[in-house]
Order: C-alpha cells, then sequence, then structure tokens
C-alpha cells in the first residue's frame, strides 16, 4: 500500500508544540511512549491463545485479585507491566496510578523525575478478552504540583486527586478490527489508526466530533431494579418509542467495554449510562473516576458532547480517593442534559386509575 498523504502521530505531536515555542517536549515524548505502550499490548492482544495471554492471572499461591476486588486476567497484568516499563524510563513523569495497583507508582531511583502524573486502565473490558470481543486500554496525564516537581519527592494518593478539567491529555486505545488512538491534548479529539506495515499510528480520524442527538443507548438493564428513577423515567421513554413522550424510536446496545461503548458514541452519537444504583449502597457508583470517567469524559466533552454523574458535570468532580468510584453519563449533548434535568426535577406523579389502584380502609 503507499504511502498517502496522512500525518503520522509524531507528526501531529510536532505540529501541536509548534503552538507553544517553550514546550520542552517532554509531553510529546510522553504520549509516544504510551502509544508504544498501546502498540505493544496491541500485539499481545491479537495473539491471544497463540502468545498463551487467555485466562486468569495465577499469582504466588494462587488466583490474582486486583485492588478493585476483581479477578486479574493474564493479559491485565501484562499491560499493567507493559505501561510501567515504557513510561517509566524517560524522565517525564514524576509518577503512574493504574486501576491494578492499590497505591501510586514511584519512578525508580535510577531514573529521573519529571512533571507528570500517568494515570490508567491498562485493559478496559477485560471480561471480554476471552470471548474475542474488543477490548482496549485508557489514560490521562496530569500536570504534578510545582512543589513535588521541585522537591523531586515521592508522590503519593493527594498528588493525583484533581478534577478532570486539570487532565492535560486523554485517550484510549481500542483493540478491535483494527488498532485505534483516541487523543485530546485540550485542542478537540483526533484518531490515529495503527497501520501494521509501518508501525505507525497514522492520523485517520481529524476533529473528531459527537452528534448532539441521537437514537441510541447503552445501559446494563439487568440492573433496572435498581436504577433511581430518574434513569428509569428516561429508559422507559425511550423504549416506548414512536408513541411515546420521545416521538421516536430508540436503538438499545450494550457491550461490557466502555472502550468500544466509547468510541462507538464518539462515531456516531449516542448515549452511554452507567449510573449510581443501590445495587450496593458501599459503592456509589462502578466506574472508576481517575482511571476511566475523568479521561472518556475529557475525550467526550472535546468531541463537543457532554460527561455528566447524571447530576453534574464529570469534569467539576473534586476526586477524594485514588480508586474512587462513580457514576457515568456521557455522550451526545442533549441526551445527557435530558438526564440531568431529570434528576434535577420533582418526580412525576404516578397516575391512579381507580379501578386497578390498590384498596383499603386506611386510604385517604
Amino acid at each position: 500500500m503507499p504511502l498517502t498523504h496522512r500525518s503520522t502521530l509524531t507528526q501531529f505531536l510536532i505540529e501541536e508544540r509548534r503552538r507553544f515555542p517553550g514546550a520542552s517536549g517532554d509531553f510529546n515524548a510522553l504520549i509516544l511512549d504510551v502509544a508504544l505502550a498501546c502498540k505493544a499490548i496491541a500485539r499481545a492482544v491479537a495473539f491471544g491463545d497463540l502468545g498463551g495471554f487467555l485466562g486468569n492471572h495465577a499469582a504466588e499461591g494462587g488466583g490474582s485479585v486486583n485492588v478493585q476486588g476483581e479477578t486479574q486476567k493474564k493479559l491485565d497484568v501484562l499491560s499493567n507491566d507493559v505501561f510501567i516499563r515504557r513510561t517509566e524510563w524517560a524522565g517525564n513523569l514524576a509518577g503512574m496510578a493504574s486501576e491494578e495497583m492499590e497505591l501510586p507508582y514511584q519512578i525508580p531511583g535510577q531514573f529521573p523525575r519529571g512533571k507528570y502524573l500517568l494515570v490508567f486502565d491498562p485493559l478496559d473490558g477485560s471480561s471480554n478478552i476471552d470471548v474475542n470481543v474488543s477490548v482496549g486500554s485508557i489514560f490521562s496525564v496530569l500536570r504534578v504540583a510545582k512543589e513535588v516537581e521541585a522537591s523531586g519527592r515521592d508522590v503519593v494518593e493527594a498528588d493525583f486527586l484533581q478534577p478532570g478539567s486539570s487532565q492535560v491529555a486523554a485517550g484510549y486505545a481500542l483493540y478491535g478490527p483494527t488498532t485505534m488512538l483516541i487523543l485530546t491534548v485540550g485542542d478537540g479529539v483526533n484518531g490515529f489508526t495503527l497501520d501494521p506495515n509501518l508501525g505507525e499510528f497514522m492520523l485517520t480520524h481529524p476533529k473528531i466530533t459527537v452528534p448532539e442527538d441521537t437514537q441510541e443507548f447503552a445501559i446494563n438493564a439487568s440492573n433496572s431494579r435498581f436504577w433511581e428513577a430518574p434513569v428509569k423515567r428516561y429508559v422507559d421513554e425511550c423504549l416506548a418509542g414512536k408513541t411515546g413522550p420521545r416521538g421516536k424510536d430508540f436503538n438499545t446496545r450494550w457491550i461490557a467495554s466502555m472502550v468500544a461503548e466509547a468510541h462507538r458514541i464518539l462515531m456516531r452519537g449516542g448515549v452511554f449510562m452507567y449510573p449510581r444504583d443501590t445495587k450496593d449502597a458501599a459503592k456509589p457508583g462502578r466506574l472508576r473516576l481517575l482511571y476511566e470517567a475523568n479521561p472518556v469524559g475529557f475525550i467526550m466533552e472535546q468531541a463537543g458532547g457532554r460527561a455528566s454523574t447524571g447530576e453534574t458535570p464529570m469534569m467539576g468532580v473534586q476526586p477524594t480517593s485514588l480508586h474512587q468510584r462513580i457514576g457515568l453519563v456521557f455522550g451526545s449533548k442533549n441526551e445527557v442534559e435530558r438526564i440531568e434535568r431529570y434528576h434535577a426535577e420533582p418526580a412525576p406523579k404516578e397516575s391512579i386509575e381507580p379501578l386497578f389502584s390498590p384498596r383499603s380502609l386506611f386510604r385517604d
């Protein structure tokens, strides 16, 4: 296949850097290291059982469970290690945090330390690995406090507790029929496809935008009995179709891989909901704020979509812990705003049909 006029990821980053003549180049180098990690993970995912990468990770003394209480897959552990080894050495990072590690990762003493923090979910959707459904990696870049940069001290949990609006960059890699890297550096969203012949990410989807309206939503319907009333109202109205209050038919989708869900919405619109519910009162949501909700939310908003807890903008949430969970709604702007409005409005009173209403001597 002949070379085209398409830019490589390296060219794209150089052009972005030219907008800031005083930039050191550390940021570009970090993103390229992350991209290299994603290429390595893509290769492992593609080999699957041929490379011995499928199945659960067997730790010494038995099965392995991560800090989230989830059974780790072999590819979870491999992907986490790849992210660390590809990014720790270059002097761009002050520290890292991962869904797979309980505590922040300290840059080893033999390497210089930099001004950025990297947080990541090394392999999102890993429950789909063994059935060959698309999975991905999610990452977010933050600036470390100047005091930490100047002192070179070890990072602590509090250094990572920055709201989504503080992100310098965010992105995800999708390991599907093609490997794609979606990236925002705060100036819109661009998509790059991995050319397997060149080993380069090529710019194939410049300036992606999410349509403001949609007729497609994604939610795990098996949790419907635990949903809060505003979510039930929204889904019921969608399911009512043309004869309902929305006056149009909706399609529903559910892949159980948030990267795949986000990518579909980024490409053609839609709304994704993993809202807070009553299934487990100890967990105010299913998804992780720092590793999933913030980076995906930043991407969506940079593409003209919206990301929310269901009640408030996701980018304004102040994190309180490294592995904090939260409810997440994102996608087409008008639909997310509708869901937020339903949370803000008083619950509509149910109409009572006398023929079928419960009867009691004690009823007014």
